[in-house]
């Protein structure tokens, strides 16, 4: 977990890119859970996995799994 010290809605809010990884397994992070004592970030699976006991307790819960399912930009 990483430790957020004054947490805006501008910075809870910032887009999840490719850097961003799962703090279970490591792949593409798609949730970000912020809560009191910090960040955490999942993928679809594990985000999914743990929603009914962390979405609760947390104070955001920014969800951007419909990434996975969108249709892809054509490449220019």
């Amino acid at each position: 977990m990483r430790k957020v010290r004054d947490v805006t809605t501008t910075l809870a809010t910032k887009p999840l890119n490719a850097a961003d990884r799962c703090d279970s397994c490591g792949a593409q992070a798609y949730i970000r859970a912020m809560l009191d004592q910090g960040e955490l970030l999942f993928c679809g699976h594990h985000g999914r996995k743990f929603e009914a006991k962390l979405r609760p307790i947390a104070l955001e819960w920014h969800d951007e799994t419909a990434r996975l399912t969108a249709p892809s930009e054509p490449a220019s």
